[in-house]
């Protein structure tokens, strides 16, 4: 709270102009995240924006700062099963060290969770790390199975 209001946090998708307000270096709190050029972020943004609504990436910005300060992603897998059914994945979830605190990641991973329902997913699923395991069920997720991967260098 500043001068007695609460901040409004909007979600929003991401803009080109993103990279300009911190939007890699956050991605650098969670995961190997190398800086990348304007041209190459230009590009993946094209990429990924092809998709439309099938592959969201969405940002809250404090705008007096202006400052990409938490960002999630929302895929959608189209399947054959469930009568051709859509599975929602949530994915890169993270929120500056500095604004950790303010619910801005459940905010965000609520904000995703209604979006693949809307858009007419039958689930949405996420991997995360043990850690992690509290905050997700916070948001109405629970465990279930055991994640499996595969790296490749």
């Amino acid at each position: 709270m500043e001068g007695g209001k609460e901040k409004i946090f909007e979600i929003r998708r991401l803009e080109v102009s993103d990279k300009s307000k911190g939007f890699i270096e956050l991605l650098q709190q969670l995961s190997v995240c190398d800086s990348i050029s304007d041209d190459e972020f230009k590009e993946r943004f094209e990429e990924l924006s092809v998709n439309g609504e099938n592959h969201m990436i969405y940002v809250i910005e404090d705008e007096e700062k202006k400052k990409i300060i938490a960002t999630a992603c929302l895929f959608i897998e189209k399947k054959f099963i469930r009568n051709c059914g859509k599975v929602g994945h949530i994915e890169d979830v993270v929120v500056d060290s500095n604004a950790r605190g303010l619910k801005l990641g459940q905010k965000i991973v609520e904000f995703l969770s209604d979006k693949a329902r809307s858009m007419g997913c039958y689930k949405v699923i996420l991997d995360c790390g043990e850690q992690n395991v509290g905050f997700y069920e916070k948001c109405g997720f629970q465990q279930k199975g055991i994640e499996m991967a595969m790296y490749f260098n």
